[in-house]
């Protein structure tokens, strides 16, 4: 056998020694030569003596990080959700009996002041969770939650009485629909963060259909009674979830963040790692040493908010409030005998299955394709029932053969809407924005959105009146061939990628590379 000499020192002679000794032989009677031995050596680390491709094949074996607690919270934290849901669509099974009673005007105000007191809400609960946490921030809703409901349920004839309760009820939905999204973006990994994030808007979909289906059966006071208990629901069951582990470690709080993250990730996994790339980021944060003020100021900042303002707008004007309220009409136009109360219920049904859908697909496909094909087709949508109308309502057009139009393009809008836009803008809000600045830039987007949907519920039945109701659908089609184009020029993909990798590309560097992905170092 022949062999080549090197000249070792002795640090090296004794790895050689070491590592002939356990070097596999597979059953060859075969001793390890200079030659077997230095690709060992020139992979090995001179300090601890052991392959870089060993330490990477044992981190390739150690456990898993458990799924199951993760859902679990998101579930739990999306009751939340629900809840918004229930507050969106108490609307829609009481009009008939409400309206005659409080007269149009009152009505419409008890519509709209939920929008309007989700938009004063977001602004505190963003101090809020910055400041207390997230958890006990959404704890301390839950009792003006219910007390908002008990002024609906017995309000009877008083108008006064149905605004306060809507506007409470509204606080506390909207205060909700800025604090369960940041709360999965932060216990999430980020493998399953899209999906987990898209829970919010499915809850809160379910909640809709929900009250959807209880309203065809039960009183104004029965069903508001029942709206009422599923806060103390929530708080019961999120009581025993964790808070999130950022939160911990940006109060200098290292052991209950740990504790946190191995609740989440499961006792047997190594979460050093993770949590010390948490730590990097709020170091980093910290290091900066901004103001509220001067943090705006910086590059990812100012694209978070701009691209988190713009899907709210395309959101809330894309017309989904009023596909909605016409739903029951159109089913009529295509020549269906359902009850209104049926046709709202299959609307809602539409609704929850396509985002259940989308919780399937959104960590598979993007958001930026989702969003893409959500404004588009809601584009063609509204276009199709824009012309519908036209048709319908400014010439002598005969109409009888088009029901299947209006029919396909209501159903359509909201499968999309509901794959895309629906849930995809409120979890981005979680992902866009730096620790420091996320619970203000997160409560600016919010207002913004419950703002524009006080304007669309309070008046859009006026704009109907005024420009025709084939106009408002244009003016719809035109915003979301907007929106598509926004998304297609500004918004990134954030699939898979560390709050801190967004953080970066949107700062215009690379993104850094992922614990998951980077190498190993040497000790």
């Amino acid at each position: 056998m022949t062999t080549v000499t090197y000249r070792m020192s002795e640090d090296v002679q004794e790895r050689a020694s070491f590592a002939a000794r356990d070097v596999p032989t597979y059953g060859a009677v075969v001793d390890p030569t200079a030659d077997d031995l230095v690709p060992l050596l020139e992979d090995m680390d001179p300090k601890g003596g052991v392959s870089t491709q060993i330490l990477m094949a044992q981190e390739d074996q150690l456990p898993k990080a458990a799924k199951l607690p993760q859902y679990v919270a998101a579930v739990s934290v999306t009751l939340g959700g629900f809840a918004l849901g229930n507050v969106l669509s108490w609307t829609s099974p009481t009009q008939g009996v409400l309206e005659d009673k409080l007269g149009t005007n009152s009505w419409a105000w008890v519509g709209a002041l939920m929008a309007l007191g989700a938009a004063v809400a977001v602004l505190p609960v963003g101090y809020l969770i910055d400041k207390i946490g997230r958890k006990y921030t959404m704890l301390g809703l839950v009792l003006p939650f219910t007390a908002g409901w008990a002024l609906i349920a017995w309000a009877d004839d008083s108008a006064a009485m149905y605004m306060v309760g809507r506007f409470i009820t509204g606080m506390m939905g909207g205060a909700f629909s800025l604090t369960a999204p940041a709360y999965t973006s932060e216990i999430s990994e980020k493998e399953i963060r899209g999906r987990l994030g898209s829970y919010f808007q499915l809850m809160l979909t379910i909640g809709i259909l929900f009250v959807y289906g209880l309203g065809s059966v039960l009183t104004v006071f029965e069903l508001s009674v029942v709206c009422g208990v599923v806060p103390l629901v929530f708080g019961v069951v999120f009581l025993f979830m964790p808070e999130t582990p950022l939160y911990y470690l940006q109060q200098g709080q290292k052991d209950r963040a740990e504790a946190s993250l191995k609740w989440f990730r499961g006792r047997n996994y190594a979460v050093e790692s993770e949590l010390q790339e948490i730590q990097t980021s709020v170091d980093e944060v910290a290091a900066q040493k901004l103001s509220i003020t001067e943090a705006f100021r910086t590059t990812e900042a100012k694209r978070g908010l701009m691209i988190a303002f713009g899907l709210m707008i395309f959101q809330q004007l894309s017309g989904v409030n009023a596909v909605i309220f016409y739903a029951t009409d159109i089913f009529k136009s295509a020549g269906s005998t359902l009850e209104p109360s049926t046709a709202t219920i299959i609307v809602g049904v539409i609704q929850a299955v396509a985002t259940f859908i989308s919780t399937l697909v959104v960590d598979l496909l993007g958001r930026r394709k989702l969003l893409l094909l959500s404004d588009f087709v809601m584009a063609i949508c509204t276009l199709l029932l824009g012309i519908y109308f036209y048709l319908r309502n400014e010439t002598d057009f005969d109409d009888s053969n088009l029901g299947w139009l209006p029919l396909t393009s209501v159903c359509l809008f909201i499968v999309v809407f509901s794959l895309g836009y629906g849930p995809i803008p409120w979890m981005m809000v979680g992902e866009l924005f730096a620790p420091q600045i996320k619970g203000f830039a997160s409560s600016f987007s919010c207002v913004l959105n419950w703002i524009l949907a006080f304007v669309v519920t309070r008046f859009y039945s006026d704009l109907a009146l005024s420009f025709g109701t084939h106009t408002t659908f244009w003016i719809f089609a035109v915003i979301s061939a907007i929106g598509t184009a926004f998304v297609f020029f500004f918004v990134p993909e954030t699939k898979s990628k560390t709050l801190d990798q967004i953080q970066k590309e949107l700062g215009g560097s690379a993104p850094a590379p992922s614990v998951a992905t980077a190498d190993i170092p040497k000790c």
